[in-house]
């Protein structure tokens, strides 16, 4: 057995402006598990009121922390079971579509956002779910089954939006290799990566207005299906301007980066929702640092060649090395 234990690295900044504590939260997709018997679990190692709001979703109640939500994820299923629930001749064949959603998409854990000092909490949910038999990324060849964090911004103004953007930008590239993203996960439309039109766009700016932010990444990102999902914050600020340009019901607005890039390897002994965390803490940490942003972007535009643009291997190369230097990875 492993003794594996990471601990949640904290950010530079821990707190908002108004002086709250910043909130992170959580969503696992994994399968080896019934919505039942994840909902159980779930509530063996957290305790809580667990209710059953369709065949299709669940949610536990935990005074500490809030809301878990425990669903299938597969929008059809849910919708059909919640117009259905009190008809008693569609509740079989409700039933037998929930098993059978089983074995094609995966079962979705949404945690509730709570402060960055309290993750801790959630490390006994990973390992009750791994004893249980939950199992990950690895499981399903067409489901691409991954950790997303929703990370609130500490600041929701135009310099701190751009500092986190660029800081994902010069690093979206490297992330995906310390991330060691799954081949299947890499293969699938949901965590696209920023185009190179667009990080050339963004990090020939050395700072922008909140409507060259909107402007630019509608321009190019108007898609939910991208690893560090921006839509969500940016429906928070102007929700009209977003839905104008991407018309998607499944934009949830709030004030939080929607990253989307790790996988879930719930059955491995050696893992932990830390290790997604704190390789997210690297934008952290790049973005609070504005001359070190502005240096960087400043050597991606210069390693731009005729046609072909940034050597994607050569830049996470220097990435790695200079965040060796900077003992940041």
């Amino acid at each position: 057995m492993s003794n594996h234990i990471v601990r949640f690295k904290s950010p530079p900044i821990t707190h908002k402006n108004d002086g709250s504590p910043r909130l992170v939260g959580f969503e696992l997709e994994f399968s080896g598990l019934s919505l039942s018997q994840t909902a159980e679990t779930l509530q063996s190692s957290l305790g809580g009121n667990l209710g059953k709001k369709s065949a299709a979703e669940w949610v536990l109640h935990v005074d500490v922390l809030g809301d878990f939500n425990i669903e299938l994820d597969w929008s059809y299923l849910k919708r059909t079971a919640k117009e259905y629930e009190q008809e008693y001749q569609h509740r079989e064949w409700v039933d037998l579509l929930t098993q059978a959603a089983t074995l094609l998409v995966p079962v979705e854990i949404a945690c509730p956002p709570i402060p960055l000092a309290d993750l801790e909490a959630l490390v006994p949910m990973v390992d009750t779910l791994r004893k249980a038999g939950a199992v990950g990324t690895e499981e399903s060849l067409l489901a691409a089954y991954g950790v997303h964090i929703n990370t609130e911004i500490p600041q929701l103004d135009a310099e701190t939006l751009f500092s986190y953007l660029r800081a994902f930008s010069l690093l979206q590239w490297w992330l995906v290799a310390a991330h060691e993203v799954d081949v299947t996960r890499k293969m699938s439309p949901y965590i696209d990566l920023y185009p190179e039109a667009y990080l050339k766009q963004l990090l020939s700016r050395s700072q922008a207005t909140i409507e060259q932010i909107f402007a630019d990444y509608l321009e190019y990102n108007a898609s939910r299906n991208r690893a560090l999902d921006l839509l969500p914050l940016l429906a928070h600020i102007d929700n009209d301007a977003v839905r104008h340009a991407v018309n998607d019901p499944k934009i949830k607005a709030r004030p939080a980066f929607h990253y989307r890039l790790p996988n879930c390897h719930i059955e491995r002994l050696d893992w932990s929702l830390a290790d997604s965390w704190n390789t997210w803490w690297v934008v952290e940490q790049l973005a609070h640092r504005p001359d070190d942003l502005d240096d960087l972007s400043t050597a991606f535009l210069a390693a731009a060649r005729p046609v072909i643009g940034v050597s994607r291997n050569d830049w996470v190369e220097f990435i790695g090395r200079w965040l060796k230097d900077q003992e940041l990875a």
